[in-house]
């Protein structure tokens, strides 16, 4: 039988129903996770359709998973980072959500403050394991949505839980039936999915999920979680590991609709931004990340990437405040502590910053040759230099004019004779053995010591 599909307007053959495969035995797919060697990459050529969703945002995950890599955030931290989340997501609240622990009282107060600031954006969700004492937690907190635990890889039914696959679904649904009895929407975290059975466990799983909502008259969200990173973006690559076929399989054998659907990512294989970024191609609408990608061991994907991947995408900002991704960036450095690495994109103290002295004359001559794009405008923060053996007089008149502000008359080029004397000074620093780009402090007293002796 033949009918013609709503979605595409064309004549279809009825979707294949999948059956959830009771086996005895778990499917760890050895052949592609062999432990003992590094994961393989297997192609099955199958591609899938690209289905861009109208709208697309962000959901943020800081004050849950990126708490699980460092020591446990302050209430008064929490306060703050949400109120720059909620800046940074501008009025259309493309950072839609934000998710919280509950566990500890620290954990409800912060959530309880944050409520209290009843910001539009980002909304306030929890994260809950499968249990029905940690639902209980929600309903006194009155959180209209919670993500729940549901692993689905063998990796984790099997070896963790010691279940089957059919008491696994049970378990999970229990909690799920509970939630949608209360009128508050589940967020399902599909644990594990790029080592899951796709077809044999997590396709027959969602449909049973989908079936209980539709029964409450409940919206329920699915979250595809790449728990170790083995998601590829590659087209043609196969499940489990296939990002675009895992967001397209949801969509077309569970009917999950795109705004229901939403990617989870880490780093461990340095793909995160690309799977968020392939995720939102093929038809999930949300990618959750967290602020500066921190999470569990190498991370997850950094919200302020997805930032930029968005207008990438979408031609626009559309309302979102950039430049508060430097003042996230400050935070966590001068009140948090958190050693930023200086190359990180965006908020690295060094991301714009050259130390090659023919940049530094490009600089010069046109910021833009060098620069990604106008970063004084978008994260407040001007184009610099450092200066090193490699500088030149380029680099060291950049140097002046970037660090003193200046411009006009006042600009200096490389045949000005204090750029002169100062590129013979740090020459003859680097002949003495120095390794090291000079400190700003350095600079300026030598500045200080050579403009004092210009005026006796």
């Amino acid at each position: 039988m033949i009918e013609i599909s709503r979605k595409s307007n064309l004549l279809e053959q009825p979707t294949y129903k999948y059956d959830l495969q009771d086996i005895p035995q778990p499917n760890l797919y050895r052949d592609m996770y062999n432990y003992s060697e590094v994961p393989k990459v297997v192609f099955n050529h199958r591609r899938v359709p690209m289905n861009m969703p109208e709208d697309i945002w962000i959901t943020d995950t800081s004050f849950r998973d990126g708490q699980q890599s460092m020591a446990p955030y302050t209430v008064e931290q929490i306060v703050d980072l949400y109120k720059l989340l909620s800046r940074l997501g501008g009025p259309y609240g493309l950072i839609r959500q934000s998710e919280f622990f509950i566990y500890t009282k620290k954990d409800r107060q912060a959530v309880e403050k944050c409520m209290e600031l009843d910001l539009k954006f980002p909304e306030i969700t929890t994260w809950i394991r499968a249990k029905r004492e940690d639902f209980r937690l929600v309903k006194e907190l009155g959180i209209k949505e919670t993500g729940i635990l549901v692993s689905c890889s063998d990796y984790h039914i099997f070896k963790k839980m010691n279940m089957t696959r059919r008491q696994a679904v049970d378990y999970y649904l229990e909690t799920i039936r509970e939630a949608f009895e209360e009128g508050v929407v589940p967020r399902c975290h599909l644990e594990d999915i790029t080592r899951a059975d796709f077809y044999g466990f997590v396709v027959p799983f969602v449909n049973e999920i989908m079936k209980l909502s539709r029964e409450a008259g409940v919206p329920v969200k699915i979250r595809a979680c790449d728990t170790m990173g083995y998601g590829v973006p590659y087209n043609g690559a196969a499940l489990p590991r296939s990002v675009s076929g895992i967001i397209y399989g949801l969509q077309q054998y569970s009917g999950v609709p795109s705004e229901m659907l939403e990617w989870h990512g880490h780093n461990d294989f340095y793909k995160s931004v690309a799977n968020a970024s392939t995720a939102w191609l093929y038809g999930a609408c949300a990618v959750n990340c967290s602020l500066l990608g921190i999470g569990e061991r190498t991370g997850n994907v950094p919200l302020e990437a997805m930032v930029f991947e968005y207008a990438s995408l979408k031609g626009s900002m559309d309302g979102m405040d950039p430049t508060a991704i430097t003042e996230i960036g400050r935070y966590f450095r001068d009140k948090m502590g958190y050693n930023i690495p200086p190359m990180t994109p965006f908020v690295g103290e060094n991301f714009n910053v050259t130390k090659a002295g023919i940049h530094a004359d490009g600089l010069m001559k046109d910021e833009e040759i060098y620069n990604i794009f106008d970063t004084k405008k978008l994260l407040g923060r001007t184009p610099g230099v450092a200066v090193s053996k490699t500088s030149g007089l380029a680099g060291i008149a950049y140097w002046m004019n970037e660090h003193y502000g200046l411009c006009g008359e006042e600009k200096m080029s490389k045949d000005t004779p204090i750029v002169h004397t100062l590129k013979e000074w740090v020459d003859e620093m680097y002949a003495d053995g120095r390794t090291t780009s000079l400190s700003n402090k350095e600079l300026e007293d030598k500045v200080r010591e050579l403009t004092s002796e210009s005026e006796q």
